[in-house]
């Protein structure tokens, strides 16, 4: 930190060298305190005489400025908000799904035109386990400089001892500097867990120094907005699906440069996932944002899947969004045949950047939206056993939210995968929402796979009718096992 940097030159003014050490004496000292030696007291009053409060600490209980991103590899879409942690307020970041972890801080909105002055950036990291337990973690700062938001990695950070939790992250500007004007952001990410779980995060006490030394005051009402590729916009999502049954192709953690190709074997539970209806999603990150699947050893000769070629031959593109890629069954049997024991043996993955991949898994597809101008059913964190429904009345706004073409997004956890809404008080009825029933009544079932269950309005309207002020005040949750709802949101698909 600047500040220990500091501190550290203040004191070296103050001290006068009485070890000779440099001209080679080995005299020892005394305890005494003699002319030109700093005593306790007079260090601890040299260490209050420069401390300095930080740019944001969260007393106010805003956070505006900060948001969570999705889009960079298999970003976790985590929830943000402000609590009592270690003696002050602090932004808890939730883990839901386990995922890493990139939390956004638009450093634009909150300096306005000093942004270009910021040198040295710190903030305090504390980590924590579900289970209680501690393991050590990490990650990196990421800066979105200049004009075009150009991406540089910078310095990690790293929670490594229990009794140094929550522990100080200093990151150095280096040569990348911020420009005024433009909404320059950074992101602090969770790359690395050690733990049997996975750890939430704590952020306080962000400090923005100038090239002196000095902080940077910061405006704590300022909105993150939108930045320039902070949310993935206008992709090809036909083929965007929930991944329902998925079979874990275990090891498939690889890696490689732009047009170089990487996989596995694939085990037999793989090949016999692989039937009509399938999907492989492929956890990743990509410089383009593109990723296909190779089958080099089909029958049918050496096949890019997932990718079309310019003369309109090859495979549909896959769809690539929010660190996820799917290619279907339908794809692969498009070029490399119907009768999957002609596939070959082997499944790799490319692009044309450099590329990386986290995960893959087979399942059965079902239809997954992606929803934009999110909002947040504020308060929606419940859990109940079996066939118990549990949930809340709705605001206005969510009320207001729920209009043709509108999702309801679920962040959730059951022990069976499903998940579905009940809506109590509708003039209908009692009424559940996002399963169907036995005998063909109810509505469609609710995509539910990854950790998020979607139930769309038209799947309420049908059993609730189109008047959403019949629907009742109330809505709820339930499961055929025991359940966790973590988040609730209702975003519009258009």
């Amino acid at each position: 930190m600047k500040s220990k940097k500091i501190i550290a030159a203040l004191l070296a003014s103050m001290m006068v060298f009485s070890l000779t050490a440099c001209n080679g004496s080995t005299e020892t000292t005394t305890d005494t305190v003699s002319e030109g030696t700093v005593s306790d007291a007079e260090a601890e009053a040299a260490t209050d005489e420069v401390a300095v409060n930080p740019s944001i600490d969260f007393e106010d209980g805003l956070m505006g400025f900060m948001k969570v991103c999705t889009t960079k590899g298999n970003g976790d879409e985590s929830v943000l908000s402000v609590v009592d942690y270690n003696g002050s307020q602090a932004v808890y970041a939730e883990n839901v799904s386990g995922a890493s972890m990139y939390i956004g801080v638009n450093v634009s909105a909150l300096l306005g035109d000093r942004v270009a002055d910021v040198r040295t950036i710190s903030v305090d990291i504390g980590t924590e386990y579900a289970d209680g337990s501690f393991s050590a973690s990490s990650g990196f700062m990421y800066a979105y400089v200049g004009e075009d938001l150009e991406e540089v990695k910078g310095d990690s950070w790293s929670v490594y001892l229990e009794d140094e939790n929550p522990k100080t992250a200093t990151f150095e500007m280096g040569d990348a500097y911020f420009t005024a004007g433009c909404d320059n952001y950074i992101l602090i990410s969770k790359e690395t867990d050690n733990g049997a779980t996975v750890a939430s995060m704590y952020f306080d006490n962000f400090t923005f120094y100038d090239e002196a030394g000095n902080v940077i005051e910061a405006d704590s009402s300022a909105e993150f907005g939108s930045p320039a590729g902070f949310e993935a916009t206008g992709a090809d999502l036909s083929n965007l699906c929930a991944v329902n049954g998925a079979v874990n192709f275990e090891g498939f953690e690889i890696s490689g440069d732009a047009w170089a190709q990487n996989g596995l074997d694939m085990p037999q539970e793989i090949i016999d996932a692989l039937v009509p209806g399938s999907v492989v999603e492929i956890d990743y990150a990509s410089e383009s944002g593109d990723l296909w699947i190779v089958m080099p050893d089909a029958t049918a000769g050496w096949m890019r899947v997932g990718v079309g070629n310019a003369d309109g031959s090859g495979s549909d593109d896959a769809a690539c969004y929010n660190g996820k890629c799917y290619v279907t069954y339908e794809q692969l049997a498009a070029v490399c045949g119907d009768d999957v024991s002609t596939w070959g043996a082997r499944m790799q993955c490319e692009s044309d950047t450099a590329w990386e991949v986290f995960g893959v898994r087979v399942g059965m597809a079902s239809e997954m939206q992606m929803v934009n101008r999110v909002m947040n059913f504020e308060g929606f964190a419940t859990s109940a056993d079996a066939w118990a429904q549990n949930g809340f009345d709705m605001p206005q706004e969510v009320i207001d939210a729920l209009v043709p073409g509108a999702v309801v997004s679920i962040q959730y956890a059951s022990e069976s995968g499903d998940l579905w809404i009940v809506m109590p008080d509708a003039t209908a009825g009692w009424s559940r929402v996002g399963v169907g029933n036995a005998d063909g009544s109810g509505s469609d079932d609710a995509a539910c796979a990854n950790g998020v269950c979607q139930v769309t309005y038209e799947q309420i309207a049908a059993v609730c009718g189109d008047d959403v002020s019949a629907w009742g005040a109330r809505m709820q949750c339930e499961s055929d096992t025991a359940w966790e709802v973590f988040a609730v949101t209702v975003g519009q698909t258009e």
